[in-house]
């Protein structure tokens, strides 16, 4: 638009041009006019109207394709078991201080984990209120980034209990959860994103994991 009003302008400038008298003053006051109009053409066609004003295209975010939920019991020998989804890896935890049967529920397609941490209680029931008292800590040190937390209590189908932690906001964790048969097991749980993306944008992905996390607790089973 802004081309073709330039042109109509130029146009009009060689018409005044050819139909003037050869006279150099009157030909220079013509060009300046001229040149003033298509200056305040230009400038007019980048103002702001009512009727189209320019606005941002607000920034996007990568679609992620969510399948259908598959789920498999553990095949591998630890003090529990319990079902997992198809699209998860069972991994060893090999940091240098993990202890016998912690693990990750690692998705590879979104770059997430279940981190697993489990305890032998051995009826010490001091280690127990201790082991509940550093999850609470554990999910309020993270709590300094989040928007909330939320604390609900899971009642399983075999009677079990246990406690989850949702937070939202920009944090390393967004689901956080323990149980206990308080005697002999304790098992806590607690789902990690190794991406950069920002948790309006993984909202999705975390409650399709939530659900794996709902589905871990509810079968899950003590060996004795």
């Amino acid at each position: 638009m802004m081309r073709k009003k330039a042109r109509l302008i130029i146009n009009s400038v060689k018409t005044l041009q050819n139909s003037i008298q050869p006279n150099v003053n009157n030909v220079n006051s013509v060009l300046f006019t001229a040149y003033c109009l298509l200056i305040t053409v230009l400038f007019s066609c980048g103002k702001k109207t009512d009727s189209g004003d320019f606005v941002p295209k607000p920034k996007g975010y990568n679609r992620i394709e969510l399948p259908t939920v598959k789920y498999q019991h553990m095949a591998e020998s630890h003090p529990f078991s319990f079902d997992y989804s198809t699209q998860a890896i069972l991994k060893p935890d090999t940091v240098r201080w993990a202890e016998p049967h912690w693990m990750y529920v690692y998705y590879p397609a979104y770059k997430a984990m279940i981190q697993l941490t489990y305890k032998p209680l051995n009826g010490d029931k001091n280690k127990l209120a201790k082991l509940i008292d550093d999850a609470h800590k554990l999910a309020a040190k993270h709590g300094q980034k989040a928007y909330s937390i939320q604390d609900l209590i899971l009642k399983t189908p075999s009677g079990k209990s246990a406690m989850l932690m949702e937070l939202e906001g920009e944090v390393p964790t967004y689901l956080q959860f323990y149980t206990t048969d308080s005697t002999k097991h304790y098992l806590r749980g607690a789902l990690y994103f190794n991406t950069a993306m920002k948790s309006d944008s993984l909202a999705p992905v975390i409650e399709y994991l939530k659900k794996d996390v709902i589905k871990l607790l509810n079968t899950l089973e003590w060996k004795k």
